[in-house]
């Protein structure tokens, strides 16, 4: 055990942990020796916000790895929903989250010859152009409409992620192996296809591509809507390439972290430039995707996916609620919805969730 413990990723999340911890140790001394300004918020509430952020990434960041999706399609959509922080702030911040997510898995990903960099980078060409734009659109809404920008953005969110979950209850279609017989010009002429060492068959696995140029305009779409959100996009990146493309479903798994890493570096750079990302407010939200992300794929070997997607269900139904309720209340179209209205909606969508959770265990007895 010590000598794994030597060893990366091990290495790299006890080192983060203790910096982590000497960082808050540090902060609750400033915190306890130092006078709140008039006007100002007290230190502990600081402080607590803080560590309530890096356990809420840690709990973001293992649901989203078993389930099979971005941290950033959770992040954006519950902060936006239930938290009082500027939505420029938190939808930067959300682009920092998704990207890290994506860049914590890349290493492995690229180093086993899983993650086909070929089409990473042609379609981080799509990705990250139109990502940019988005981000730069929202940047123009927060600026010129002002309260009314703020409620379009949570109800448009909040449809989205409403479709998001029919998508995960009624679709999810999913193809292991696609069987394409030919590739388009596109494919041989730019050399996308990749062979890979698939353990589980023991033999290299060479796949042909097609409709290049379709997933090309498709993520275009898709990192429009990651930027302007501010939201991981892998729940649709994945589909994009295993259903259009023909790309095998652990080949679109992979490239989809390492485009996220890639194409959210891009899309930041105006919520940097217009100071959105706030370092103090990110740093928790970044360590909580590490160990999350790491506890998560350690669990996912062991856990039952399918319960979990339950979770995901009711989590994104339950944000999706509140974001299309704050977006009508601050459009001045309905009133401001009660804490205990909320409390009753979020108790019927996880009984459901529980209940389905224990009929499946049932059935699988």
């Amino acid at each position: 055990m010590p000598r794994i413990l030597l060893k990366s990723p091990w290495i790299e999340l006890m080192a983060m942990t203790l910096i982590m911890v000497l960082c808050f140790v540090g902060l609750a001394i400033v915190v306890g020796t130092s006078e709140t300004p008039v006007g100002g918020m007290p230190g502990w509430t600081i402080f607590s916000w803080l560590l309530g952020f890096f356990i809420i990434s840690t709990a973001i960041a293992l649901v989203a790895v078993i389930g099979g999706i971005g941290g950033g399609v959770l992040f954006t959509p519950f902060m936006l929903a239930f938290t009082p922080v500027d939505s420029l702030v938190i939808r930067g911040t959300g682009l920092i989250v998704a990207m890290f997510s994506g860049l914590i898995s890349t290493g492995p990903f690229m180093r086993s010859g899983l993650a086909n960099m070929r089409i990473c980078v042609f379609l981080c060409v799509a990705f990250g152009i139109a990502a940019f734009g988005g981000a730069q659109g929202a940047i123009l809404v927060a600026e010129h409409l002002g309260d009314l920008g703020e409620g379009l953005v949570r109800l448009a969110l909040g449809l989205l992620i409403a479709c998001i979950v029919t998508y995960f209850i009624f679709g999810g279609r999913k193809i292991e192996w696609p069987d394409i017989s030919r590739s388009d010009k596109i494919t041989e002429l730019l050399k996308l296809r990749q062979p890979f060492y698939e353990p589980s068959l023991n033999r290299i696995v060479d796949y042909a591509l097609h409709r290049s140029g379709l997933t090309f305009l498709g993520i275009l779409f898709v990192g429009l809507v990651s930027g302007f959100f501010g939201m991981g996009a892998g729940w649709a990146i994945v589909p994009a390439q295993n259903l259009i493309m023909g790309v095998p479903l652990k080949v679109a798994a992979a490239n989809s972290g390492v485009l996220l890493g890639m194409g959210d570096c891009i899309a930041v750079w105006p919520y940097i430039l217009t100071g959105a990302v706030i370092p103090l407010f990110a740093a928790p939200w970044l360590v909580g995707q590490v160990i999350g992300g790491l506890a998560g794929a350690l669990l996912l070997i062991r856990i039952k996916a399918g319960f979990v997607r339950f979770l995901l269900i009711g989590f994104m139904s339950f944000s999706a609620w509140g974001l299309v309720t704050r977006g009508l209340s601050n459009l001045d179209l309905l009133p401001p919805v009660p804490n205990w209205l909320n409390g009753v909606v979020f108790v019927l969508i996880f009984g459901f969730v529980i209940w389905k959770i224990i009929e499946m265990s049932r059935s699988r007895e």
